[in-house]
């Protein structure tokens, strides 16, 4: 499956193992667990949820980050080689430096996927449907013939429902009826993700460019895709205000602090998305983003008057 052998001509495990973690970008693993824990709140409206429940929502957690993430993005990779080659932002890839080829990084999406599904079947067999429809769009957003990332709006949509709806859903899932969740905070969610989701496609804009990706930042120019993501999170932030208002899921308590920083998170994703036009200025978006999301927290859950 890799490239990477010792002078007897031994795969390295150490090196192999580091590959599937370069492959898995751990750092994308929060992308899905934030939501998560979120979707535990909801359904318990407490920080730590009963001990007795650790073990499921601990192998959901395993389920959700790593294994999905490491079967996504293979794909993603051995389908995105071409390009990847000519964005320096991928250049330290396993893929890209030739230690994992195409045909690995598809046999190792096949293991981390049917791990996945086996372990969310310990779950439940709801958990472990919805494992499989995400694998399944994953599949669908990185591999011909579909290929959705390079379908403007199917991309956004895609990274929007998955970022801002599936986590918490499977987070809610584990201890709750799906009926009963409060959708207001999937729709909440997915916008959030979508206004995330589009300046990255202007990040790699250029590389897109060059490659013939047609990604939502391609086919409408890097100033209308800008201007799309701000609308988005306008949206967003005007949907938090109004949840807030009306004492929906958001506690009305917290109105006053919302009037305050929804503008400031406005301006700052104006600032930052616009100056930077780089993962930086998105990673400083969603950090700032968290300090809403803490204060919700610890104001559902009656830690914060």
């Amino acid at each position: 499956m890799t490239t990477v052998r010792t002078r007897s001509g031994a795969v390295r495990p150490r090196q192999l193992a580091g590959d599937v973690l370069a492959i898995g970008r751990p750092w994308f693993w929060f992308v899905s667990l934030v939501p998560y824990y979120l979707g535990i709140v909801l359904a318990t409206r407490q920080l730590v949820p009963p001990m007795a429940d650790w073990p499921v929502l601990a192998l959901g957690a395993v389920v959700i980050g790593p294994l999905m993430w490491i079967s996504v993005l293979a794909v993603n990779d051995a389908h995105d080689l071409r390009g990847d080659r000519l964005n320096p932002r991928k250049a330290g890839s396993p893929l890209v430096g030739g230690r994992l080829t195409p045909v690995g990084a598809q046999v190792l999406a096949l293991l981390a996927g049917v791990l996945a599904v086996a372990a969310a079947l310990f779950v439940s067999p709801l958990f472990a449907l919805g494992t499989a429809i995400v694998l399944l769009v994953g599949w669908a957003y990185s591999a011909p013939p579909l290929r959705l990332k390079a379908r403007p709006g199917f991309d956004v949509a895609v990274n929007a429902l998955a970022i801002g709806a599936a986590g918490q859903l499977a987070g809610w899932s584990l201890l709750r009826p799906l009926a009963e969740f409060p959708w207001p905070m999937a729709v909440l969610g997915t916008l959030v993700g979508a206004a995330l989701y589009v300046p990255t496609t202007l990040a790699d804009l250029e590389a897109d460019r060059i490659s013939g990706y047609t990604t939502v930042a391609v086919r409408l120019g890097p100033r209308r895709a800008y201007l799309l993501g701000l609308a988005l999170w306008l949206a967003a932030g005007t949907l938090s205000l109004v949840m807030s208002a009306a004492d929906v899921v958001i506690p009305r308590s917290m109105l006053p602090m919302e009037i305050v920083l929804v503008p400031s998170l406005v301006v700052a994703y104006r600032h930052l998305v616009r100056a930077e036009r780089s993962f930086r200025g998105i990673v400083a978006v969603a950090v700032l983003f968290l300090v809403p999301s803490l204060t919700f927290v610890l104001t559902y859950t009656g830690t914060l008057p």
